[in-house]
């Protein structure tokens, strides 16, 4: 299984960023997936999820409404669309499989290298 997370960069509160993950080696049109981050000194964390098809996503309380997980099933590719970023969104950002309501992922030991997103004030 490889992951390949994109899109990460320095950017000023308030502005958008989109992440890409391409993944290869798992059968992504029937795998939920999600996507993590881990700000500096603490642990990985659950951010969004979505299922196999596109058909059900679900958000941390602290990046609902502004962020949005989405998929191409034809590319085996998941995006978050991140807007109106705050400095404590600050983090490196992964995605792998995903699970709802369950925190299987902490079992997880293939990541990617993941996309690091700095947001100044």
């Amino acid at each position: 299984v490889q992951l390949v997370e994109s899109g990460g960069g320095v950017v000023q509160a308030g502005a958008s960023v989109r992440l890409s993950c391409a993944t290869s080696g798992i059968t992504f049109s029937t795998t939920n997936m999600a996507w993590y981050r881990q700000a500096p000194g603490k642990q990985r964390d659950l951010v969004a999820v979505i299922s196999h098809n596109g058909g059900i996503k679900k958000y941390v309380d602290s990046v609902r409404g502004r962020f949005t997980i989405s998929r191409d099933n034809g590319q085996n590719t998941v995006y978050l669309e991140m807007n109106e970023l705050k400095p404590e969104d600050t983090a490196v950002y992964y995605c792998n499989k995903g699970w709802f309501n369950s925190d299987r992922y902490r079992d997880l030991t293939n990541w990617g290298k993941g996309t690091l997103v700095t947001v100044s004030s």
